[in-house]
This record gives structure tokens, C-alpha cells and sequence, in this order.
């Protein structure tokens, strides 16, 4: 694939001397970006959601703290940005990465317009704060202030920054056109990235998950045939009504439950951290003959039902229907795509499987075609880096309780890991456990928003993550 190729020169450097003009610098960044309306919608032509304009502003702000920014384009408007620190190369790099695109937002429905980067009580608004451009703007930041100091103290591994087009819509013309077309522009040991590293408040424990592994995803179409005819004339042997009971089954349904080793560290971390009883109805829920009852029966929040469960077994979401195109013709076929998630372990074979099973009869005789898959990624909670992103987040809060985490969706993380790299999700924010705003109810959600005072507190910890773990 041929690509169009942007350089430019370093200006003077400018990086900010210390840590307070530094969280100053990466909340203004945040909020130029935040006003940038990078919605990736699919970018039809003359829609206003291309990365470009947020990838030449952090490229402007590399310049001024003297890193070298490079533009890469598999298209004219979907635009990454990559910049790079040299070290002595004792070691491989250290990648961090953030995508610059962020999903829809519905503006009658928020507090505060969400591309106008309000700050307000104590919190910047907007959509992408922590979806991701805070890691954009601290990666930025970061990057300066070790360029300042890499004359001073040498680094014995390069660090990259990857801001990258297209995550929301599965990476292709992003970190996947990246590494299929410009690996070497952003292979790393290690890379840095959503989702993880945010404060986690339950029953009075801070806890800070490190993502260690994402499911897979297998999205399908699922077509249905049925007798044709006129609508005046019902029968059962629809397309539709055969589509309807398919989805009805499904829908009364849990996939079987698969607990992963992932999935039993990031649930036997969090329990031990839990006063009694909730310590003890957790850590038993990697159980499968207890799962269910214990999802249904005793976890009470809608939220974390939902989460527990599909980290528990993959799972099937109906998104897209489509059948017939007039009101008195009954049609000859149905279709529903369905999105599939996969935890790590399971195959693309294996969930279709267990599909065609949750959609019983009609199912078995269903043509399903697989419109994309990607599989899981996992990595172990450990190694140097683990240790140190562990060690900071404990010398930045010593009573919070870091632990592994995974998550039922995807991340640029996909893509670097066909390079071999390890990929950790840590973008760190602290959010006030005197209030009930949390990483989740935020995420894609009205009124996202960010502490500013988390924002800065996830600048430091991620530069003393990074310099403790490059610094020679």
C-alpha cells in the first residue's frame, strides 16, 4: 500500500522545565485537541472527522520541545503521527501510542458542548478527555521533557510516540496500516497504551487496573431464508419469524463460560482486595458452576454484571438487521450482524460453534458468513516493565491496590501485537473517590470529562514510568 509522507524538521527546543509548567503545557494540548472533532463516522467526503488536523497539532508541539515529528497517510486525511527520542539502543524501544479519533457525541444531551474543551469544576469536558486524547496529549508532554533531559541523563532504550487515525472504526488505517506498511517506524518490546492505569473506587479500596489482555472479536452475518409470499398470507416459515426466534433464543442465552487465567488474575486480585463478604462472592466467580448464580442472584449494579459476564465466556451482540423492502411482500431472506467477542483462548472456529448453538434450529441451517475477525491479545502480568508501572503507580498512591485487568474490546493493541510486542493498557488518571464519576461511566459516554487534577497526576506517574523504566 503506497502512502503519502509528511516530515518535518525540528525546531528549537523548547521542552518545559519542570513538572508543573509540564501538566500546565499537557492540559492546554488537551484542550486544542479535545476542539479538533476527530469523530470517526466513517468519513464520507466533505464530513469534518479527519485526524489530520489533531495529528499536525501535536506535530507543531513536538517540534517546539524538539522532537521530530513524521506524518504517515494511507489516505488523504487519516493521518498518524510518529516521533521518536533516540537512546543509546542498549535495549529495544518503548512505544506509546494513543489514537486521535474519538466516537460520536450527541451535543443536546451534554452539560457543556463536547468540542468546546470547557474547564469547569474542577474537570475538562469534552469528548475524547479520556477516550484517548489525554494519553495523546501526556505522551506529547512526556516526550518533551525527556528530550530535555536525555542530554543530561542518556536513555538506553528509544521512545516512541505513536498518535494513530482510526481505532474506533478497528485500526486498519491507523496502527494496522503502521505496521503492516511502516514497521519499523513503530516496532518496540514494549508499547504503552489505552485501556488501564485509571483509579478504580469500590467499598472505600482504590485499586488501578493494567490492561494485560483484550478479547477478540469475530464479527458476522447470520442470513436466514425462508418461503416468500404475499403479506396478506401468513406463515411460519418466514425468513423473518425464523431471524425472530433465532434472536430470541440468543437473546435468553449465556455463552459458556470459559475463565481464563487473565480473567482469574484480574478477578482474584481485585476480590483480595475487598473487605467480606464481597471478597468471598468474588473470588468465587471464576467458578463456572457458580458464575451464573452468582451474576444473576448477587452482583446488584447493571454495570458490573454486564462486565463480569463477558469477561466470563465470549460473547453475541445482534447489531444489524435487514430484511425485506416492501410492506406487502414477505421476503426470502433475513440478515443480522452480530458482534463477536472472543476471549483469549478461543478461536474464531470454536465461538461459531457456540453460536450456532445459542441460536438453536434456525441457526444450524443459517448461512453465517465472518465479515471481520481479529484475535485476542494477551500478555502476562510481569516483567520489568510491569514491575515498574507497579512501583510508580504505588509511589504515586501507596494505598492503591494495582492489578491486572482485561477488557471485552479492542485497542490498537491488535496491531502491535503481530510485531511481537507486549502490550500493557496504562493511561493513567485519578478520579476522586468522594465522587461517583468513574473511568466506565464516562467511556464513550455523555459529559466525558477528566479530573484536571487527575490529568496531572497521570502526567507524572507516566513520566516517572517511562524515565525509570528508559533511563540508562
Amino acid at each position: 500500500m503506497s502512502a503519502t509522507l509528511f516530515r518535518y524538521r525540528a525546531g528549537v527546543p523548547a521542552s518545559p522545565t519542570n513538572l508543573a509548567q509540564a501538566g500546565d503545557e499537557c492540559l492546554a494540548l488537551l484542550r486544542d485537541l479535545i476542539r479538533l472533532p476527530t469523530v470517526n463516522r466513517g468519513f464520507e467526503a466533505g464530513t469534518d472527522g479527519y485526524e489530520r488536523p489533531a495529528a499536525e497539532c501535536l506535530a507543531d508541539y513536538l517540534r517546539k520541545v524538539g522532537v521530530e515529528p513524521t506524518l504517515y497517510e494511507p489516505e488523504p486525511g487519516r493521518t498518524s503521527v510518529v516521533a521518536r527520542i533516540r537512546g543509546t539502543g542498549e535495549k529495544p524501544p518503548l512505544l506509546l501510542n494513543a489514537h486521535l479519533d474519538v466516537v460520536e457525541a450527541e451535543a443536546d444531551a451534554w452539560t457543556h458542548p463536547p468540542f468546546e474543551a470547557r474547564v469547569e469544576d474542577g474537570y475538562l469536558w469534552g469528548r475524547g478527555a479520556v477516550d484517548m486524547k489525554n494519553m495523546a496529549a501526556m505522551s506529547a508532554v512526556v516526550m518533551g521533557l525527556l528530550a530535555r533531559g536525555a542530554a543530561e541523563k542518556k536513555l538506553c532504550r528509544d521512545v516512541i510516540f505513536a498518535g494513530v487515525a482510526d481505532e474506533e472504526a478497528g485500526c486498519a488505517k491507523g496502527s494496522m496500516f503502521l505496521v503492516n506498511e511502516h514497521p519499523d517506524a513503530v516496532r518496540a518490546e514494549y508499547v504503552l497504551g489505552e485501556i488501564g492505569g485509571f483509579s478504580l473506587n469500590m467499598l472505600g479500596r482504590t485499586f488501578y487496573p493494567i490492561q494485560v489482555a483484550e478479547k477478540g472479536m469475530c464479527w458476522v452475518r447470520a442470513t436466514f431464508r425462508g418461503e416468500p409470499g404475499h403479506g396478506s398470507m401468513p406463515h411460519d416459515d418466514t425468513a423473518v419469524l425464523k431471524l425472530s426466534r433465532a434472536l430470541a433464543r440468543l437473546s435468553g442465552v449465556r455463552l459458556p463460560m470459559h475463565p481464563t487465567a487473565a480473567v482469574r488474575g484480574f478477578v482474584g486480585a481485585l476480590a483480595r482486595g475487598l473487605p467480606q463478604p464481597q471478597r468471598a462472592v468474588l473470588s468465587r466467580l471464576t467458578t463456572p458452576a457458580l458464575a451464573s448464580f452468582i451474576l444473576d442472584r448477587l452482583v446488584k449494579d447493571d454495570g458490573q454484571r454486564r462486565t463480569f459476564g463477558a469477561l466470563l465466556s465470549n460473547t453475541a451482540t445482534p447489531t444489524v438487521m435487514r430484511a425485506g423492502s416492501k410492506t406487502n411482500v414477505i421476503p426470502s431472506s433475513a440478515s443480522v450482524e452480530i458482534d463477536g467477542r472472543t476471549l483469549p483462548g478461543q478461536t474464531e472456529e470454536s465461538f461459531l460453534a457456540e453460536l450456532r448453538a445459542a441460536l438453536g434450529k434456525e441457526g444450524a441451517e443459517a448461512e453465517i458468513d465472518v465479515l471481520r475477525s481479529m484475535p485476542p491479545v494477551e500478555t502476562q502480568p510481569d516483567g520489568p516493565l510491569y514491575d515498574r508501572l507497579v512501583a510508580t503507580l504505588k509511589e504515586h498512591d501507596p494505598n492503591g491496590i494495582p492489578i491486572p485487568f482485561v477488557i471485552p474490546g479492542f485497542t490498537d493493541a491488535k496491531a502491535y501485537a503481530t510485531l511481537g510486542t507486549r502490550c500493557f493498557g496504562f493511561a493513567p488518571i485519578q478520579f476522586d473517590p468522594s465522587s461517583d464519576l468513574s473511568f466506565s461511566r464516562i467511556y464513550h459516554g455523555t459529559d466525558e470529562r477528566i479530573p484536571t487534577a487527575g490529568l496531572t497526576w497521570g502526567l507524572k506517574v507516566l513520566f516517572d514510568a517511562v524515565r525509570g523504566f528508559v533511563a540508562a
